[in-house]
């Protein structure tokens, strides 16, 4: 697989992320942590059938429980920490916190081996942060910050970054291993809900409709695809493009009746737009090239 063939499946991910608040929306009011179990569990069956109808099961024995320890770490924590913080928190404040992972992914990326990181990339994300910002603190909020929640929101940043950028190195541990790290998320996520939460079912047909796409795209398959765009696309051009996230929600709840359109979410797409192109710019020049011109 080419490096652009994975970046452009690792930017997938991106596109079903951004159904996430539209389709969280209409599974309301099942609470987090039952939804996180009810989503998770279909995207392990669905990762189950992938993997039966692909490679076959055996290709989960070949991987370490070391790995899976840490997929479901990841994914289980960075729900876990996400949801918890919003709870304690919820502002506009949190959700621009939490939405520095990208950043974090595009920084952190250059530690890795093999992985040219320049000054174009580093500012095409702040430029793209920028963006994202716009659109976190245009939806506003009355409730009062919490100190611990802005912190577990920052922790919940840094726990997102460090799975993807880590994920990485384990670039010869096959994707399908994604379908154990989506059903023990779905594990500990349906003990947390027995424990901390009242079950509370989806409403209508609409409710489980939202909850099923909830499962099979944002919680689900996007898991798959980012894994193969972690591990053998551009982490530096994706890590930027994640910004589009909040500007392609906003869109979809601007779309759905549920938002209104704004000057502020044109000029996102702008700022947004103008830092995944600098990353761009800055993956297309070849390390020989950026060489030569220092030395210049």
């Amino acid at each position: 697989m080419t490096k652009t063939k994975a970046t452009l499946i690792g930017f997938t991910a991106i596109l079903m992320w951004s159904l996430l608040a539209l389709f969280t929306i209409g599974s309301a009011p099942v609470p987090p942590l039952q939804l996180n179990a009810l989503c998770f569990g279909i995207g392990g069956a669905i990762g189950l059938v992938w993997t039966v109808t692909g490679t076959g099961l055996g290709v989960l024995k070949t991987v370490s429980w070391k790995v899976y320890a840490f997929g479901t770490i990841g994914l289980f924590g960075y729900h876990l920490l996400y949801f918890t913080a919003f709870r304690l928190s919820p502002t506009a404040e949190t959700g621009l916190i939490a939405y520095l992972w990208p950043l974090f992914i595009v920084i952190l990326s250059g530690l890795l081996p093999g992985e040219r990181l320049g000054p174009l990339h580093i500012l095409g994300a702040l430029i793209a942060f920028a963006g994202a910002a716009l659109i976190v603190l245009a939806r506003g909020g009355e409730a009062q910050s919490s100190a611990l929640g802005l912190g577990l929101a920052f922790l919940c940043a840094v726990t997102w970054a460090a799975y993807s950028v880590l994920s990485r190195r384990l670039g010869a541990v096959p994707t399908e291993s994604v379908t154990v790290f989506c059903l023990a998320t779905a594990l500990l996520s349906a003990v947390a809900h027995l424990a901390l939460e009242t079950t509370t079912w989806p409403q209508g047909a609409l409710g489980w409709a939202s909850v099923a796409g909830l499962g099979i795209g944002p919680v689900g398959a996007a898991f798959f695809t980012w894994d193969i765009g972690m591990k053998k696309g551009d982490i530096q051009l994706l890590g930027v493009a994640s910004y589009a996230a909040p500007l392609l929600s906003t869109l979809a709840l601007v779309a759905a009746g549920i938002t209104k359109p704004s000057s502020a979410i044109l000029i996102a797409a702008v700022l947004i737009t103008a830092g995944a192109a600098l990353a761009a710019r800055a993956s297309s020049i070849k390390p020989s090239s950026a060489a030569s011109a220092r030395k210049a």
